[in-house]
């Protein structure tokens, strides 16, 4: 026992030497020397990781200015030919009980491969909570030159990151445009759309439909705050050249706030895109709906109130207004969900699956 015990031990060491030798010889860079994609708006040096500019934290509700400051939907891409590729990065060391610290916190690397964006690591901290991480992402790849797009936190801020390759390698702006930038899908909504709780950045059902259509869809998910702010539809507007816009506040508006709110909200993007489509989205059903009478009442008012809005528009003649039914979004097994309401990595690829066949037509 004694011996094994010794050579474990002595393995152990050689581990650890081997992995401190091999980063004494990494360079790194930051990575505010390459493009942030996701954001609705040209960000500051001082923040370059927000997804709302500051001239709207100052103005608008204090949850929301402060989940504004969460990485969620956005990511960099650039192409390197090296064998391994390590991350720094701070955050706030925010944490949830009931999500992965590699989805709130972490990043997710993902590689051009095969004409495909295709998973290939993560980074995280093991056993503990931290604000500073430095991780290799992935190693012992063959030394060619390939394209990469590496997503942030979905519920932390990524306040500095740098991008690290072993000496001697190239570390360099990506050629490939893809997901395509021009025309992005501005999606608005709550905790389930910003990525709760999606096990990495990457299974958020808004980066699944970026790379499965190739196309830049913004991330204007707030947890437990999708209540039909003005500030939040005039942002929207202001993107340039909007493919889709996707309103799905359902989850955290009452049937009230929908009635009173969200004819104006529509509004707002509809003066400033008269022709770009428009999908209102209705509430999940969720896992205990079918034995919570309270929230399946609650579930019940909140989509008719949707769908009240989504006749009144059309009865107004509006063109290119499309409704997005709950039926089938989850399934019928009631497996999709971490607490009976966020989605795990099913809830988002079912998601993704159920919005997918529309969003392709208006695509």
């Amino acid at each position: 026992m004694k011996s094994i015990l010794l050579k474990s031990l002595t393995g152990l060491a050689v581990l650890f030497s081997l992995s401190a030798h091999a980063q004494e010889g990494i360079v790194y860079r930051s990575s505010t020397d390459f493009p942030v994609y996701g954001q609705a708006f040209q960000a500051s040096s001082e923040h370059p990781y927000r997804r709302l500019p500051e001239s709207l934290i100052e103005s608008i509700r204090e949850p929301i200015r402060n989940l504004a400051r969460n990485s969620a939907g956005l990511y960099i891409r650039f192409r390197t030919d090296a064998t391994d590729i390590y991350a720094k990065w701070t955050n706030t060391g925010f944490h949830m009980p009931h999500m992965t610290d590699c989805g709130t916190g972490g990043l997710d690397l993902y590689a051009f491969l095969d004409g495909e964006w295709r998973f290939v690591g993560s980074g995280f901290n093991w056993g503990k909570i931290s604000t500073e991480h430095e991780r290799r992402l992935v190693g012992n790849m063959e030394p060619q030159m390939r394209e990469y797009m590496l997503y942030l936190s979905l519920y932390d801020e990524v306040k500095t990151l740098e991008l690290g390759v072993p000496e001697g390698y190239i570390l360099e702006q990506a050629q490939l445009e893809s997901p395509r930038n021009e025309r992005p899908v501005v999606m608005y909504g709550s905790s389930i759309l910003q990525g709760g709780c999606a096990s990495r950045p990457g299974m958020a059902f808004t980066n699944i439909l970026a790379r499965r259509f190739n196309v830049t869809v913004m991330n204007l998910g707030f947890s437990g705050n999708a209540k039909l702010d003005y500030e939040i539809a005039e942002l929207m507007a202001s993107v340039p050249s909007p493919s889709v816009f996707v309103l799905d506040y359902v989850p955290n508006a009452p049937a009230e706030l929908i009635t009173e709110k969200g004819e104006h909200f529509f509004r707002i993007l509809r003066n400033a895109h008269p022709d770009v489509p428009i999908i209102l989205v209705e509430d999940p059903q969720y896992a205990h709906t079918v034995v919570d009478q309270a929230i399946a009442e609650e579930v019940r008012s909140r989509n008719e109130a949707q769908k009240a809005l989504f006749q009144l528009l059309l009865q107004a003649g509006e063109k290119n207004l499309y409704y997005l039914p709950a039926e089938g979004m989850t399934g019928t097994d009631g497996e999709p969900f971490v607490d009976g309401v966020h989605f795990t990595d099913l809830g988002m690829v079912r998601y993704a699956d159920h919005i997918g066949p529309l969003l392709e037509k208006l695509l």
